[in-house]
């Protein structure tokens, strides 16, 4: 129950945090827009894997799912040379920061959920199910306010799902940024050229700030190696990467290769 407790200590800060985002952005149309949690799990031995996997596929989904929370997608991390640890990243779509916050107490009394997820929820301090959890709260874009599930075919293994993420030296900056996602085009370009998105969110609350997430996905390599290919040779994208409104905002990114587990939902 300590990382249950954990999470709401923090995300009680978050939902300050996300206030203060709002009153930065421009005027905004009124379609609601989703809130995403991405939850990474990092694991240090083939059975902290296999707990973590257990507690997920047979105890934590299964609760969410019965709260009316679906879409949830569960993916492990392509080891790399730069990057050979283990990870699960879970991401979870919501309504509202409200909801993320009631998660945790509806948990607590859930029954079918503590007893089968007793394993890891009573783990003992010197044998933990992982050996740490980081929490990123982000806002859906205005151009994509709801979760989009790709529809992929083929085997999971093979997938590639493409997490990105974009830091900016200021505030203002990142909100440049975004916008060139938005008012820009780059999301409209992304479904033309069939990147099947699945989400694109303005980071409210994590570990790098100021930056912007979205996750792209393709049935293998080869795919997403060819649709970035595309991007890169499009009109529209090299018209836009050279107006001066747009110049120098983007100062740090990141691309994480992940792949769906066969209990993820997508």
């Amino acid at each position: 129950m300590k990382s249950i407790t954990n999470s709401f200590l923090l995300l009680m800060g978050l939902l300050a945090l996300g206030c203060q985002t709002k009153n930065m952005a421009d005027a905004e149309p009124t379609t609601t827009r989703q809130y995403y949690e991405l939850k990474t799990y990092t694991l240090a031995t083939n059975q902290q894997v296999d707990a973590t996997d257990q507690y997920l596929r047979d105890a934590y989904l299964p609760a969410l799912k019965r709260l009316g929370i679906a879409n949830i997608g569960v993916f492990k991390a392509r080891p790399s040379e730069s990057d050979s640890i283990r990870k699960i990243i879970v991401l979870l779509p919501l309504e509202s920061v409200d909801q993320l916050l009631t998660i945790t107490d509806q948990l607590a009394e859930d029954s079918v959920f503590l007893t089968a997820g007793s394993d890891y929820i009573n783990a003992s301090y010197d044998n933990p199910p992982y050996e740490r959890i980081s929490t990123v709260l982000l806002r859906a874009f205005t151009e994509m306010p709801a979760m989009q599930t790709p529809k992929l075919t083929g085997a999971r293994a093979d997938r590639v799902y493409e997490l990105r993420s974009y830091e900016s030296a200021t505030e203002k900056i990142y909100w440049n940024k975004v916008d060139m996602f938005n008012a820009g085009g780059e999301v409209s370009l992304f479904e033309k050229l069939e990147f099947n998105a699945v989400f694109y969110g303005e980071v409210i609350s994590g570990d790098k700030m100021p930056n912007l997430m979205y996750m792209t996905t393709f049935s293998d390599r080869q795919s997403r190696d060819a649709h970035w290919k595309s991007f890169g040779e499009s009109p529209e994208w090299n018209a836009l990467k050279v107006m001066p409104k747009y110049a120098n905002n983007v100062s740090h990114s990141d691309i994480y290769f992940i792949y769906p587990t066969e209990y993820s939902d997508y």
